[in-house]
């Protein structure tokens, strides 16, 4: 006997059971139910409905059953069964008997055989059932809908049935009655399996080698794939509310988990990262694992896609024309495979990679709901990550993070970044290219001796560039190498050096790039024009149309494009976008007709371009442009359609070229007429102007508050360009007049190069700052670049940064010898006791240090008495934050100990660190002898009845505590009893926080009568 309590007990597995297998069989499984009268119609309704989430039917399905008898709770384990018996797809005895007085409940009875039997003959029956008239166009046209399966189809035509009072119940049994049992509703099996081995030799054929970077090198995937930090993206911003946890750090393999799922209602996993950081190589590992089938094998079919190439398809197109002609066309039984992929949408694999170059801006306007109606490119697509097409499909889509819109995160199911490579993963990635013994040993040491280089690495194209360029970097030393601009010019000259290795030495000096300098500009006029018009994909009439040689391509900055699709013709593409943007920027500086004038659009890129200062691009690089077109040739017209993202890399780019470091080799290059002294004060003028109207849009401060200051993307785009150009004098000026008091930039993709970036400028302010960084990827190595500017910090807030206790070390060590230096904020990182010693000297040796927040990362007793010697040494600290820790009872003794007689401690927390009766008593100690404490919050704990007992003896001697925050204990009204008999004479408490404790609803009533101050 199947009790209710069994039942409750297997929910879990049978959600699981139910949402992870298909659609078909979920559908099958309420067949059974509906004819065994487990399910009333009102029931069957309520769990059909399209377009919802199978783990949302399922368990409203459970909840039904559930308020039903025992006897339903057997019945729907006998229905998961019947619907997974293969065999079972005979006809029942006595299946139509005459004796039946309701033909309607006669269809309902044998529902699941009558399915089987018609799925297959639905347009035929249709059609027979609209000539004798027993049904309208219009109906026949309902249940035909291209959106429902075949099978689904034939559960709608039963539906209509069973209300039509017009006898075609009747008619359908005598019919039913002599059509054969076909097989379960799959299509040709033969036909799917052969596809399938189709589509992951194919699959696996373009993800074996690595391709993102460099397409000449025959790197297998497998030997050099090297794990990038993947962080699940959650809504909402830095409340920093006790118990909140940070980012979790999820692998490849969960990424379709529900951890982290934010619209259990949508289907699209989207992937985000800056350019560089690894997208495109996370997705080629994806599909190698799945087609070697070593993980994700509840995908059957997996169909990857570029977004470059695929918005160069102008014609119209379908679901069945894109996963076939752009993809994998199946060799045998089309309709069957297609009709199976429709069918079992939860078996397939949708991927689209690098959305940021798809010039189509996302939408949601124009719906399209039909697989087999061709659309535009654009709009099928929209509606595939909206889910009106292949719905609970799964989609991945990979992008920069500037183009994904609010209106698209509505579809996205959830969301993931990509943070990089950890100091771990860049040892892994040097060693798995270089398997010389000692080889990545040198180099691991070159980098961890060069911080800037150091800290550039963390994105892994430049690791890439390092690994290399490892030849050239051992021989002469990285010591000058600072900046993005330094590193693309030494992969520059490495290419430049492959290409014509007795060409010239390694050295200053030595105009390595003068004889190439055509091929520089040729590549630089091709990829100024793909920009202004979001092309990436050149095809080769658009190279001869720019005048692109032979010898050029031998360079090996343009390679042969990727492309499932078996239609495209050879075409090439830069090894990166980052790569084009470079090209671009030695174009705009050393093309002679490139007027100074054209720069303006860089750093005014929001601004329509004026046409009398726009000039005439180069016909060459164009295809022949008609005259309307006049505007889009022209620099300022490329620079003015090219998508703002691309335009600042291009900005950052030309401002390094444009360094003093870097002088000597563009000058070495420029024409006899190009104007470089012009351009280079342009350019220095535009980014003082851009700094300073950034500057003056802060709103003034609020009376008796410091001035604070939120930044923009933009404002790190300007930062990263003034570092690019390492100018010192013009990064003093830039912010000699700026009078922020708090600069927050959060939620801005914060790296180890913007750190660099952000120290070489902030360095300079002229009174002390609170930077705060909240949310970012700044880890170890981001905090070594921030050291130069932490003299004019006198805060410093490094919430979710992925820090560890050796950048905290480091951080500590530069900390004590700052005398304004007076906060810092260490929230859900990874910290653990091993840095405490280095907290504790903080907190011994700087006596105007104010406020230490380390909550949720992993300290337990251990480290909190390694803090409590620091407290007994400390005078000034007035807030210490350790919610979500493991202090327990031992380190919450150490630490209410060292607080004794400490003069200014004014909040202390110890929220969530399994404190129970010891530390309690301890803590009631303290609070008799303490005379400086107002916040006490000891929220998620293990307090009872007999703590809150020792905490009101402490509070009868105590007259500093204004907050006691106790919420989410196991305190009863007994315990809150003995409270209220000391907030009779202590009005010193303004509040007593006891939400989530045991009370009844009764109690809580009582309770707030008694005493306003109690928060129940």
């Amino acid at each position: 006997m199947c009790t209710q309590e069994f039942f409750q007990a297997q929910r879990s597995q049978l959600v699981g059971q139910l949402a992870l297998r298909s659609l078909e069989n979920f559908e099958s499984i309420l067949d059974y139910l509906l004819s065994w009268e487990v399910l009333t119609w009102e029931d069957y309704e309520s769990v059909s409905l399209p377009g919802q989430p199978l783990s949302t039917l399922a368990r409203r399905l459970l909840d039904i059953i559930w308020n039903k008898s025992g006897q339903s709770c057997e019945l729907l384990f006998a229905a998961v069964k019947k619907a997974e018996e293969t065999e079972e797809q005979t006809e029942p005895p006595r299946l139509w008997s005459q004796d039946v007085a309701s033909p309607a409940q006669d269809l309902q009875r044998h529902r699941p055989v009558i399915v089987r039997k018609i799925y297959g003959h639905v347009e035929g029956i249709l059609d027979l059932l609209l000539e004798r008239g027993f049904i309208t166009k219009y109906e026949c046209d309902e249940i035909r809908l291209p959106i429902f399966t075949s099978s689904q189809r034939a559960r709608r035509l039963l539906d209509f049935a069973k209300v039509k009072e017009n006898g075609v119940a009747q008619f359908l049994l005598q019919h039913v009655h002599q059509l054969p049992v076909l097989p379960a509703p799959f299509p040709d099996a033969t036909a799917c399996q052969k596809y399938r081995a189709k589509l992951k030799a194919t699959v696996s054929a373009q993800s074996r080698f690595l391709s993102t970077y460099d397409g000449t090198e025959n790197l297998y995937l497998e030997d050099i794939y090297t794990e990038n930090i993947l962080e699940v993206r959650k809504g909402g911003g830095g409340g920093g509310a006790p118990g909140q946890k940070g980012c979790d750090t999820v692998e490849l393999p969960d990424i379709f988990s529900d951890s982290g799922c934010v619209n259990e209602h949508a289907d699209t996993v989207l992937l985000v990262g800056e350019a560089g950081s690894g997208k495109s190589t996370l997705l080629q590992q994806l599909h190698r694992l799945w087609a070697t089938g070593r993980l994700f094998h509840r995908f059957l079919f997996v169909f990857p896609f570029s977004c470059r190439q695929l918005q160069y398809v102008d014609k119209p197109v379908s679901v069945k024309t894109l996963l076939f002609e752009q993809c994998c066309w199946p060799d045998e039984g089309q309709q069957e495979v297609f009709q199976y992929l429709l069918d079992h949408p939860d078996r397939v694999l949708i991927t689209f990679d690098g959305f940021d170059e798809f010039k189509f801006k996302f939408t949601d306007r124009e719906t399209h709901c039909s697989p087999t109606d061709p659309t535009s490119v654009q709009n099928l697509l929209f509606n595939l990550l909206r889910g009106n097409l292949m719905k609970n499909a799964k989609k991945v889509l990979t992008s920069r993070p500037h183009a994904i819109t609010p209106f698209l995160r509505k579809y996205v199911r959830k969301e993931l970044g990509l943070k990089g490579f950890s100091q771990e993963g860049i040892e892994l990635f040097m060693r798995r290219h270089h398997s010389e013994p000692g080889l990545a040993d040198r180099i691991v040491r070159l980098l961890k001796a060069t911080s800037a280089l150091h800290g550039l690495c963390h994105v892994p194209v430049f690791s890439w560039i390092v690994s290399r360029c490892h030849k050239e970097l051992l021989q002469r030393g990285c010591g000058s190498l600072k900046t993005t601009t330094d590193m693309y010019l030494l992969i520059l000259r490495h290419f430049v050096m492959h290409a014509s290795p007795g060409a010239a030495a390694w050295g200053p000096g030595i105009p390595f790039l003068r004889p190439w300098l055509p091929t520089i500009l040729r590549l630089g006029r091709l990829a100024l024009w793909g920009l202004g018009t979001c092309s990436y994909v050149f095809s080769a009439k658009q190279l001869w149309a720019s005048g692109v040689e032979e010898e050029d391509l031998s360079l090996g900055f343009l390679v042969r494009s990727k492309s499932f699709s078996q239609e495209s013709s050879a075409s090439l593409e830069f090894l990166h976008i980052t790569l084009q943007c470079f090209f671009a920027a030695f174009y705009l500086l050393l093309g002679a007709d490139v007027s100074a004038s054209a720069l303006r659009r860089l750093f005014h890129h929001h601004k329509k371009p004026s046409r009398s200062l726009a000039r005439r691009f180069p016909v060459s690089c164009l295809q022949a442009p008609e005259p309307e077109e006049a505007e889009e040739a022209s620099v300022s017209g490329l620079l003015q359609k090219a998508e703002p993202h691309n335009v600042q890399i291009t900005a950052a780019f030309l401002a390094g070229l444009l360094s003093r470091e870097h002088r000597g080799l563009v000058t070495q290059c420029q024409g006899a007429s190009s104007p470089l002294p012009q351009k280079q004060t342009l350019v220095r003028r535009c980014l003082a102007l851009a700094l300073r109207r950034h500057f003056q849009s802060i709103p003034p401060a609020v009376p008796g508050e410091g001035k604070s200051m939120h930044a923009m993307p933009e404002f790190v785009w300007l930062i990263r360009s003034l570092y690019e150009m390492q100018d010192e004098r013009l990064a003093r000026e830039a912010v000699s007049k700026l009078g922020v008091g708090h600069l927050k930039v959060t939620y801005c993709n914060i790296g180890p190069a913007e750190c660099a970036a952000l120290a070489f400028v902030l360095k300079n302010l002229q009174q002390p700052v609170a930077l705060q960084l909240d949310y970012n990827a700044v880890g170890d190595v981001g905090v070594e670049q921030l050291l130069p500017c932490l003299p004019v910090c006198h805060a410093l807030y490094l919430r979710d940064n992925n820090i560890s206790d050796l950048g905290i070390c480091r951080l500590v060590d530069q900390a004590l010898q700052c005398e304004q230096f007076q906060k810092l904020a260490l929230f859900n990182n990874k910290l653990t006791d091993d840095c405490t010693h280095s907290l504790a000297s903080l907190l011994k040796y700087k006596q105007n240090f104010l406020s230490l927040r380390l909550g949720n990362n992993h300290i337990t007793a251990v480290g909190a008495k390694v803090l409590a010697e620091g407290l007994k040494g400390n005078d000034s600290l007035q807030c210490l934050g350790l919610w979500g820790n493991k202090v327990g009872d031992e380190g919450a003794r150490a630490l209410a100990s060292a607080l004794h007689d400490h003069p200014s401690l004014k909040w202390l927390s110890l929220v969530g660190n399994n404190i129970g009766s010891l530390g309690a008593q301890a803590l009631a100690l303290m609070l008799e002898k303490n005379v400086s404490l107002e916040e006490l919050c000891l929220e998620e704990n293990h307090l009872q009845d007999e703590d809150m007992c020792a905490l009101v003896c402490g509070l009868k001697k105590n007259s500093s505590l204004k907050i006691l925050k106790l919420s989410n204990n196991s305190i009863t009204l007994q315990g809150v009893s003995a409270l209220l008999q000391v907030l009779e004479g202590n009005a010193t408490i303004k509040s007593v926080w006891l939400r989530g404790n045991i009370f009844t609803p009764e109690e809580i009533e009582q309770l707030s009568l008694m005493d306003a101050r109690l928060l129940l």
